[in-house]
């Protein structure tokens, strides 16, 4: 879908900070543009990535964790992302379809083909017409961060758990190739800006 852009990567790789840096970029340069997040964005999608994120629900299965994810992601895109595609907005998201495939597919070992006939009845024509990865291992991306959030449900899964994700992302990334920007935030939060909005100035998003 033009002008729908994704963010994507492990925890910790930096994705709301360079959506933020978007932001600021749009706002300067006068890009009509929204910038919203998955599990979320609106107001009963937020209250699905409540309960997909809250470490109580310690008993919540895999399918059903895929299937919250799917019903959050068809909220959010009547409610946020087709509203603003349809009035010639650029769309970035925090996450959205490759999450699952990652997370889901290879983390939880549901398989991508699970994730995604159950994803392509959400979705319909809404891919994305271009994802960033931020390719950074767990290990590094949560060296970086800090640590894992004791609050979030998903980021207590270990690190077998995120090194399928990773390498979910990087299969789907191989698989998908013309879809995927790929971006290694090695330098300053500014240097991987700088790398993302060259990126996008040469696929004539900007």
């Amino acid at each position: 879908m033009k002008n729908f852009i994704t963010l994507e990567g492990s925890e910790g790789v930096g994705k709301s900070t360079q959506i933020r840096l978007l932001k600021e970029y749009c706002e300067t340069n006068g890009i009509p543009a929204v910038f919203t997040r998955e599990p979320g964005g609106s107001k009963i999608a937020e209250d699905i990535r409540k309960i997909i994120l809250n470490p109580d629900n310690k008993e919540m299965s895999d399918v059903c964790e895929a299937f919250l994810y799917a019903a959050a992601r068809i909220q959010h895109l009547q409610d946020i992302v087709e509203p603003a595609l349809k009035e010639g907005k650029i769309v970035f998201c925090d996450r959205y379809i490759d999450s699952s495939y990652a997370y889901q597919g290879f983390g939880r070992e549901l398989g991508y083909d699970f994730v995604k006939q159950l994803n392509s009845l959400a979705i319909g024509q809404y891919m994305p017409q271009y994802t960033i990865f931020l390719d950074l291992s767990p290990q590094e991306a949560f060296a970086r961060k800090g640590g894992a959030d004791k609050d979030d449900r998903l980021e207590q899964q270990g690190n077998e758990f995120f090194d399928k994700v990773y390498n979910g992302y990087k299969h789907v990334a191989r698989a998908e190739s013309e879809r995927f920007i790929t971006i290694r935030p090695l330098g300053s939060k500014f240097d991987t800006h700088k790398q993302i909005v060259k990126a996008l100035k040469e696929k004539g998003v900007f």
